[in-house]
C-alpha cells in the first residue's frame, strides 16, 4: 500500500504542475460496466476470460481545462474461467470468481476541441471482498492476497445531455502487478481486466 500512496502523491504533483491556472471545480459521476477478466502467469495457457460487471462512483477535481485528478470507488467482479483446483492427487477444472472494491486514482487528460475526450492513467488498489471456485463453491479468500495492486489506463468521451449533466462511454484496462495468491511459491499470477463502461457526470 505504501507504493500505492507514493504513486498517488506523484500524480497529484504532476497534475498540479500541468497548468499555472487552476480551475478548482469538481465533477461527480456514477457508472456501470461490463468486465472481461483473466489472469497471466508463466505456465498458464488455458485460462480464459470471465465476464462480470462493475458499478461505482467517481470524483474528478479539475486543475485546468486539460488536466484533472480522478478517483473512483468501484465494485469490481474479476476472476478467470477454465482454471483448475487440486485436491490431493485430483485436479479439477473450474472457474474462479473474485469480487473486489477497487480504488483507482488517475491523472485525467482532457483533449479535443471541446475537451470532451479524455485519457486517464494511474495506479489502483483492489480490496478483496470474496473469492471462490465455482465448481465446488470453495471459499478461497484465505488464500488470496489483498489488496491487489496494478495500473489502470482508460479512454472515453463525454456527450452533453443538459447544462449540468454529461453522458459518458469509456473503455479501460487494468493490469495487475502484484500476485493474486498469498505465499505463492510458483509463477506470479497477475490479473488483467478490460471494461466497457457507461455513466453520467454532473
Amino acid at each position: 500500500m505504501t507504493k500505492f500512496f507514493k504513486a498517488v502523491l506523484a500524480l497529484v504533483c504532476f497534475c498540479s504542475a500541468a497548468s499555472a491556472q487552476t480551475k478548482n471545480s469538481n465533477e461527480f459521476g456514477v457508472q456501470i460496466g461490463l468486465n472481461g477478466a483473466t489472469v497471466h502467469a508463466d505456465g498458464i495457457t488455458n485460462s480464459s476470460y470471465r465476464v462480470g460487471f462493475n458499478a461505482g462512483v467517481s470524483i474528478d477535481h479539475y486543475f485546468s481545462e486539460s488536466w484533472s485528478l480522478k478517483a473512483k470507488l468501484i465494485y469490481d467482479q474479476k476472476g478467470w474461467d477454465n482454471g483448475y483446483v487440486a485436491f490431493d492427487n485430483l485436479r479439477m477444472t473450474t472457474d474462479y470468481s473474485l469480487n473486489y472494491l477497487t480504488i483507482p486514482v488517475l491523472a485525467n487528460w482532457h483533449f479535443g476541441r471541446t475537451k470532451n475526450w479524455y485519457l486517464n492513467f494511474g495506479p489502483y488498489a483492489s480490496i478483496l471482498l470474496s473469492a471462490s471456485e465455482v465448481a465446488g463453491g470453495t471459499d478461497l479468500k484465505p488464500y488470496m492476497a489483498s489488496p491487489e495492486m496494478g495500473l489502470d489506463l482508460g479512454i472515453g468521451v463525454k456527450i452533453p445531455v443538459s447544462d449540468k449533466a454529461r453522458f459518458f462511454i469509456e473503455f479501460n484496462g487494468q493490469g495487475g502487478i502484484s500476485d493474486l495468491f498469498k505465499d505463492n511459491s510458483g509463477s506470479t499470477i497477475r490479473s488483467s481486466v478490460s471494461a466497457l463502461n457507461i455513466g453520467i457526470n454532473f
